[in-house]
């Protein structure tokens, strides 16, 4: 082999060499894309990570605690009492609050003796904070398409009680994982 020949091969080997490499970049550049629009894909419409900004669920949820929120669920169910529910509230539609749902369409939410009822019933709450709320409220009735939301920590809760029935298109899903701190990891 000549001289000339042995330079032309040693160049197509660096030239095959550096498009390796390129090829290399690109298929890494293509994955984390790939990978990017996913995650992109699964917070915005399966699940979504969030972070508990107040006491207002204690105990159930502690302030700085860290939730998965099933957003998929509910485009095919309507919330149910007992769901914890993460919505828009009437008053602030930019902020996201966390809620358990004590009412649906059709219901008549009270406070009656710090007690919370519902249709006419005083309900088991074993999730409370404190059993008995400081202060009543007035039988309100959860028009269509709607859910009135109260918080564990019942006292220190602004809610349905403050706000008014949240639309049931501001629900943005149901909480069902403490995913941090890891001593708390639990369902919901």
């Amino acid at each position: 082999m000549s001289e000339a020949q042995i330079r032309r091969q040693a160049e197509r080997q660096r030239n095959r060499a550096g498009a390796g490499i390129l090829a290399s970049l690109g298929e890494v550049i293509l994955i984390v894309g790939a990978a990017f629009i996913l995650a992109l894909f699964v917070q915005q419409f399966v699940i979504k990570p969030f972070s508990i900004p107040s006491a207002s669920m204690v105990p159930t949820l502690q302030e700085g605690d860290r939730v998965l929120v099933n957003r998929f669920l509910f485009y095919f169910q309507e919330p149910e009492k007992g769901d914890v529910v993460v919505f828009h509230p009437p008053i602030d539609p930019e902020t996201d609050y966390i809620k358990r749902v004590v009412g649906v369409e059709g219901d008549v939410v009270a406070v009656v003796d710090g007690r919370l009822v519902v249709n006419g019933e005083v309900q088991e709450e074993p999730y409370l904070n404190t059993p008995i709320m400081n202060s009543d409220f007035e039988a309100f009735t959860v028009g269509p398409d709607q859910i009135f939301v109260m918080g564990d920590n019942r006292n220190s809760s602004g809610d349905s009680r403050i706000f008014g029935p949240v639309d049931v298109d501001e629900v943005l899903g149901e909480a069902f994982l403490v995913y941090w701190p890891l001593g708390r990891i639990d369902t919901l």
